[in-house]
């Protein structure tokens, strides 16, 4: 099934409450754990790619957050461009997105 078409007529249409918390959980957890990788690693020859790492995990480590205020505010799992629901199978792969995939390739 495409990530472009959400599925219709089954039960898991959308990530339930907890599925979605566990799935956050564990991006977070993996990227606090690649960090502190990074920061007992490295010489100063590694350090500009270290850094370039690091900087990429804070800015995903920061989607993941602002999923959990998207699951506190109800807004988890919907559109934040064409308001229409994230397909499930989307979010299992990427479970901070805030945009479905037609619309995340039109800012592209």
């Amino acid at each position: 099934m495409s990530l472009d078409t959400p599925r219709t007529g089954t039960p898991l249409e959308r990530l339930t409450h907890h599925e979605a918390l566990q799935r956050l959980e564990h991006e977070r957890n993996s990227r606090l754990t690649q960090l502190r990788a990074i920061d007992e690693a490295g010489t100063d020859a590694e350090e500009q790619v270290m850094s370039a790492q690091k900087d990429t995990i804070r800015r995903v480590l920061a989607e993941v957050e602002a999923a959990f205020a998207r699951i506190r505010d109800g807004s988890y799992g919907i559109c934040r461009a064409c308001a229409k629901p994230i397909p499930v199978e989307r979010l299992e792969i990427l479970p901070y997105a805030k945009l479905c995939v037609p619309c995340r390739r039109d800012t592209a």
